[in-house]
């Protein structure tokens, strides 16, 4: 593409731009600004600028995916650009910047979730982080999507878009939107965060890994780091649901089995609300729900129960018998829009993604189908060709804690998207690579009971994880706890609109420690709880 001749813009220090290679030389003044209408002239090499606009405080921010507008919480530059790193890429990203007066002088990158492919993602995390001043970015990991029809056919043929969504749309967005904030404020930012859940969560890990020095501290939600086990995951749970046409589980009988879990375990911690507090303490065996005889509403038949136990155990190489992922804790599978729009049905995500992912990202073929994947040969296939490019999983986060970088790491034991267990798997080889001490110096893992996948769910499902890794990163106060709060209307939680009084609160224990109900006061408040160690408590009397 033909690049644009270098435009003159107030005089900032070298080594900023230096810094970031990818934008073209600046010629300087003195020690003024630029102004939001000046971004619009900044001189990209590897890119363009295609908008900078200032926007006022309340005015929407249309989502069009979603069909909703968040409400910008205070007046800000919006920039928008296509970053081109490669011939083959188009990486659309944005940068928030608030005004000079209210920026606090530090950057927060944000994530996006599945396979990206807009800026809807990002956009929540982006409006509470520039609601609390910072200057803020997010992009589509390098193509764009109009609908939620869960589609990877968009990689077939463009290796360089696989390494976009993977790793460098976030690394060539950090470097960008250094430079820029740099140029609009006269200094660059002091401090650098990134969040993300989900594939935000395998992104943020990702930055940690292979770019340590772009952010010097990282919260990762429910990280789909390993992807090619994680996928393989999903294909397993899709093969056990249609085995044979007696294994398919009906929506109908979800809530059966999460009643059968919780009358099992839900009173181990001493309160009985509808919440496995610690599903590690949960010994359920589905057996219990087997059918006497034929088939009912109030059990399982053997395929079904065949089928479940593999859910929870997760994907065994048949060869060798080796566990190549984890399972599903017991005791969310009837809580609404969890099971049944993940795992359980013809339609279900988990299965759309897996046959995607190996669809098109692995053998390129848009037609795939998933009975022919062998759980023997194929998951290596994938970890030798697709591991070193996709996944996040490398425990060995030595060179992001010399760089002096933060880790909050955080899951809800209710998601049935990402398994907790992978979660927990991958924070213990951090601390069996590293040791435990060096580990606890600068990673805190979190795990939300009742939570669902990034959030939702009837357990406490908000926390300020922003503000826990700034008191870290910022002021060396290392969290040991979340509060926690379940508001009413989660949507609230993600669009900023006014939330009310919580349902209910709780701390969130950095693992392994639990929050126990210390046996009076009420036990949706926080201030009846303490951290304790991860067993299960004696049930409450009646």
């Amino acid at each position: 593409m033909r690049r644009k001749k270098n435009i003159e813009l107030p005089r900032l220090s070298t080594a900023i731009f230096t810094a970031a290679l990818f934008l073209a030389p600046l010629c300087f003044a003195t020690a003024a600004r630029a102004t939001c209408e000046d971004l619009a002239k900044f001189a990209v090499t590897d890119g363009k600028i295609t908008s900078a606009v200032a926007v006022a405080q309340t005015t929407a921010i249309p989502l069009s995916i979603l069909h909703v507008s968040l409400a910008a919480p205070l007046d800000f530059c919006r920039v928008a650009a296509t970053l081109t790193p490669t011939a083959d890429s188009e990486i659309k990203t944005e940068v928030w910047l608030p005004d000079p007066a209210k920026w606090n002088g530090k950057f927060l990158g944000s994530g996006n979730g599945g396979f990206g492919g807009s800026l809807t993602g990002p956009a929540f995390d982006m409006r509470k982080a520039l609601a609390g001043g910072y200057a803020t970015a997010g992009n589509d990991l390098g193509h764009e999507i109009t609908s939620l029809v869960i589609d990877g056919t968009w990689v077939i043929g463009h290796p360089e878009k696989v390494k976009d969504f993977a790793y460098r749309a976030d690394h060539a967005t950090a470097e960008f939107a250094k430079a820029l904030i740099a140029a609009y404020y006269g200094r660059a930012p002091r401090l650098s965060y990134f969040k993300g859940c989900s594939n935000g969560g395998h992104e943020a890990l990702m930055e940690a890994q292979k770019y340590p020095a772009d952010y010097d501290a990282i919260i990762a939600g429910a990280p789909a780091n390993a992807w090619t086990h994680g996928m393989t995951g999903f294909l397993w749970n899709e093969t056990a649901l249609n085995a044979h046409p007696q294994s398919a589980i009906p929506q109908s009988k979800l809530a059966m089995i999460q009643n059968a879990v919780l009358a099992k375990c839900d009173a181990l911690d001493g309160v009985k609300d509808g919440i496995i507090n610690d599903p590690a303490a949960c010994h359920f065996d589905p057996a219990v729900l087997s059918c006497k005889s034929g088939d009912a509403p109030d059990c399982l038949t053997h395929p079904q129960l065949d089928a479940l136990r593999k859910i929870y155990d997760g994907p065994v190489n048949p060869a060798t018998g080796k566990s190549i992922h984890p399972g599903f804790p017991a005791g969310a599978e009837g809580i609404p829009q969890n099971w049944e729009t993940w795992i359980i049905g013809p339609k279900a995500s988990q299965g759309q993604f897996a046959n995607q992912f190996f669809g098109s990202f692995m053998w390129g073929d848009a037609k795939w189908d998933y009975r022919s994947f062998d759980f023997a040969k194929d998951v290596d296939k994938a970890d030798t060709e697709l591991g070193p490019i996709i996944n996040s999983n490398n425990p060995d986060l030595s060179a992001f804690a010399a760089h002096g970088g933060k880790l909050i790491l955080y899951q809800g034991w209710a998601d049935a998207a990402i398994t907790p267990w992978g979660t927990i798997q991958y924070y213990q080889n951090i601390q069996q690579k590293m040791g435990a001490d060096e580990a606890h110096r600068f990673v805190r893992l979190f795990m939300a009971p009742g939570m669902m996948h990034c959030g939702g769910g009837p357990g406490p499902n908000s926390f300020d994880a922003i503000a826990a890794i700034d008191q870290w990163r910022d002021q060396n106060h290392a969290p040991e706890i979340l509060m926690a709060a379940r508001y009413a209307d989660p949507i609230a939680v993600l669009t900023g609109a006014p939330l009310g009084a919580p349902q209910s609160t709780r701390p969130l224990c950095a693992y392994p420690k639990v929050a126990r109900w210390v046996g009076k006061g009420s036990p949706d408040e926080a201030q009846n709880y303490t951290c304790g160690t991860a067993k299960a408590a004696k049930p409450a009397r009646p």
